[in-house]
């Protein structure tokens, strides 16, 4: 990790639980697998109106890749850069296609009592900060989720995570912002790295210098390089 990262706050996101930070404009935001082998889940929201969320519809048009790498940006629903990916210390396998997990999830999976889930998680991170938001949201970014494209380029394959302990990536505010992130409790889809299946705590740090600093990129449009 470099000594350059200048931070204003630390928030270790508990195995299992979640949290939320409030990002100013130009700041940026650290996730940090601390045993290189958790899911975290993340959304978005414009801190002057959360109805504004990141949306990875929206991205994966804007960026027209599957799955974001540094230098493209996360989208909100009325088509505004919210977050913008600007450095990754991991393999840069993350995933914007699998919902976050809910109890309902968990009830088809067979669990006959209640279990802790991201979006429950992530609507306790944002109370919190005192945010009630208006709508669930399902469509997380799902930060080193390993799913995989299959050769038949329709079916998707469900994969532990590749990262190694202290991998990061880091994303950068395009607005002020609320960030939330959920230390995936999945204990039962074997998603979480080194075959143990066992949620770990991360490190989000909130940064406000020493980050790479990438231009902010427009939307794909035809003709536009690859």
């Amino acid at each position: 990790m470099s000594a350059e990262l200048q931070h204003r706050e630390v928030v270790t996101v508990p195995a299992r639980y979640g949290k939320a930070v409030r990002l100013n404009k130009g700041e940026a935001v650290q996730v940090i697998n601390l045993h290189g082998t958790q899911v975290v889940d993340c959304w978005a929201y414009n801190a002057s109106d959360v109805s504004e969320y990141m949306c990875m519809e929206a991205t994966r048009v804007w960026n027209q890749r599957l799955n974001p790498r540094v230098g493209d940006s996360f989208i909100t629903d009325q088509r505004h850069p919210i977050l913008t990916l600007v450095a990754d210390t991991s393999p840069g396998v993350h995933d914007t296609f699998m919902a976050a997990c809910d109890a309902r999830r968990y009830e088809l999976l067979g669990c006959t009592e209640p279990h802790r889930n991201c979006h429950d998680n992530l609507h306790e991170g944002m109370a919190e900060l005192g945010v009630m938001l208006p709508h669930g949201n399902l469509a997380s970014f799902n930060i080193f989720m390993n799913i995989q494209v299959q050769p038949d380029g329709i079916t998707l394959k469900t994969l532990p995570v590749v990262t190694k302990p202290g991998d990061y990536i880091i994303l950068r505010a395009e607005m002020d912002c609320y960030v939330a992130f959920s230390a995936c409790p999945q204990d039962i889809v074997s998603i979480q790295g080194q075959g143990d299946n066992t949620p770990r705590d991360v490190e989000v740090r909130i940064l406000t210098a020493g980050f790479p600093q990438v231009n902010l990129q427009g939307p794909w449009v035809p003709g536009n390089a690859a």
